[in-house]
């Protein structure tokens, strides 16, 4: 549960960070006709009060609404990530499956070799693997 606040924190620092850096989505060696630009801004929301634009943008990912991709016209980000899941799921599941794995064999060998140098090297790793946060 107290992953949900983080997370939330970390959403709302990346859009005012964002939001703070110079330019904007539409800057280019070209610059747009000012209808157009407007248009655009009017499209994607960006005319909106900074406070209305933070609360469409969580709505929009609690509804797994990524929008538009800038950089590939003709994706939304939702089809974007979900073309790479699968790669990521299979390299997920290898990371779990080496960590049970080779958890065991050195849980084994600390417990067999208790009070060693060994043991307490183990212990020291294996703490230290658990103290550092999940998203570090």
């Amino acid at each position: 549960m107290g992953a949900i606040p983080t997370l939330l924190a970390l959403i709302c620092l990346a859009f005012f960070l964002v939001k703070s850096a110079p330019g904007g989505p539409f800057d280019m060696e070209r610059s747009l006709p000012e209808e157009v630009e407007a248009n655009l801004r009017a499209a994607y929301n960006l005319d909106d009060p900074l406070p209305k634009q933070l609360v469409s943008y969580i709505g929009d990912i609690l509804q797994g609404d990524f929008g538009p991709s800038f950089q590939y016209r003709d994706f939304n980000v939702t089809e974007l990530i979900m073309s790479g899941f699968p790669v990521s799921l299979r390299l997920g599941a290898a990371a779990i499956l080496a960590a049970l794995f080779f958890g065991a064999i050195i849980g084994t060998i600390a417990a067999l070799n208790q009070n060693t140098k060994a043991d307490y090297l183990i212990m020291f790793f294996g703490m230290t693997g658990i103290s550092i946060p999940n998203f570090v």
